[in-house]
């Protein structure tokens, strides 16, 4: 993704920072024309991708219970319509994420179904079984210990419930190597995952139906979990 690609940048902050990197990933999905060129330009994706696996927050019925780790900066709330009556808890480790993500919740005008929750993906602080979908985009590859993400993610997760995301995987093309390592010697990218662990992992938590389906440099998952 961009962020990932300006991750080398010196000076753009890191994780527990609002770092300047972050700031224009957001800008490139909130401006679809000038953000779709610059995906189509720097990891040969499609932007428009994003915005279709975002809509499965907005099919959720009222009632549900969403969780978005890492919102990041509140880019996936694209997806959560106005009276929808869901909880859709936002989950970072960095409190200037959240902020913004509740500053992008105003100005969407869903902000009164948006909790905002400092949450370490590793340990997540959620009970068992207790959220009805799961969104995770482009989080996974900059996480330490991306399988136990994937655990605590499926953990949380109600049988029935989906696991959703995206994220850049490392057998997503030589040409996209030097982004990967650019990302890790600035430690803002973790070790990542290819296609063949995410199945591996998806079905230890008892997630089916899993679904990888490529755009460049980013790879959209989607998987159900078992009853």
């Amino acid at each position: 993704m961009i962020r990932s690609a300006l991750a080398h940048v010196p000076g753009l902050g890191g994780w527990s920072d609002d770092p300047l990197w972050a700031s224009f990933y957001d800008w490139t999905v909130e401006h679809p024309t000038a953000g779709g060129a610059l995906w189509r330009l720097g990891i040969n994706s499609d932007l428009r991708r994003l915005y279709r696996a975002a809509d499965e927050i907005g099919r959720q019925p009222a009632g549900s219970r969403i969780l978005d780790i890492p919102c990041g900066g509140g880019v996936a709330l694209r997806g959560l319509r106005r009276g929808q009556d869901v909880e859709y808890v936002a989950g970072d480790i960095a409190q200037a994420m959240l902020d913004r993500t509740m500053r992008v919740a105003e100005r969407r005008g869903v902000a009164d179904q948006v909790v905002p929750r400092i949450a370490d993906v590793g340990d997540l602080p959620f009970d068992d079984g207790s959220f009805d979908l799961v969104v995770t985009f482009t989080g996974l590859h900059c996480f330490p210990d991306p399988r136990r993400a994937v655990a605590e993610m499926g953990r949380v997760l109600r049988p029935g419930g989906i696991l959703t995301g995206s994220a850049l995987l490392n057998d997503t093309g030589l040409r996209f190597e030097p982004l990967r390592q650019a990302g890790r010697v600035a430690g803002l990218l973790g070790p990542g995952c290819t296609s063949a662990d995410l199945a591996i992992w998806f079905a230890r938590e008892g997630v089916a139906d899993l679904v990888i389906e490529r755009s460049g440099a980013i790879a959209y998952f989607r998987g159900v979990k078992r009853g």
